[in-house]
């Protein structure tokens, strides 16, 4: 494989954004969890204000099997910590199956470990499903601290039902 790009997403990379997303929730077996749309994308993405960055790896057409060439993105944002200042937060992170192993995945995390220097963050902060063992080697040859054992912090969430709920108290 001669090789790939990685470059900011462009608002015409939104289909292609959605099926990795839908890829990655089916790999996690949580695909019936994907409810954005393109245009939901699109507007949260692409607008005067982001609520999201996102970089798209791309392969030349003719090393593509099924003529997807966006193989892989990163979707992440900035968010602030009160003890340690700006983080980046990495959200999403997925490269097609048949292109692991070919240093996108590394190059991404460089790209993004520039732009967190770049901003001025203190750090990157992501989570990584429990059983995605291979996600959580590959992290950690990296240098990445896994906190959860580390300093013992739970992921809480409350659903949009949660939120309408707390409001009409």
């Amino acid at each position: 494989m001669a090789g790939f790009i990685l470059r900011k997403a462009k608002p015409n990379d939104v289909s292609d954004i959605l099926r990795l997303i839908k890829e990655l929730a089916k790999f996690e077996e949580m695909e019936e969890k994907v409810m954005l749309s393109e245009k939901d994308l699109l507007e949260d993405g692409f607008g005067d204000h982001p609520f999201y960055h996102c970089l798209v790896a791309e392969v030349p057409k003719e090393q593509s099997s099924d003529d997807h060439t966006v193989v892989g993105f990163a979707m992440y944002y900035f968010t602030y910590d009160p003890w340690t200042g700006k983080l980046l937060y990495l959200e999403d992170f997925y490269v097609m199956q048949e292109f692991r192993g070919l240093g996108i995945g590394s190059e991404i995390l460089k790209v993004l470990s520039e732009t967190a220097l770049k901003t001025r963050c203190s750090g990157m902060h992501f989570i990584v499903a429990e059983n995605n063992t291979k996600s959580i080697e590959f992290y950690k040859r990296r240098g990445a601290a896994d906190l959860s054992s580390e300093e013992g912090w739970r992921l809480f969430e409350i659903e949009k039902e949660g939120l309408e709920k707390m409001t009409s108290r």
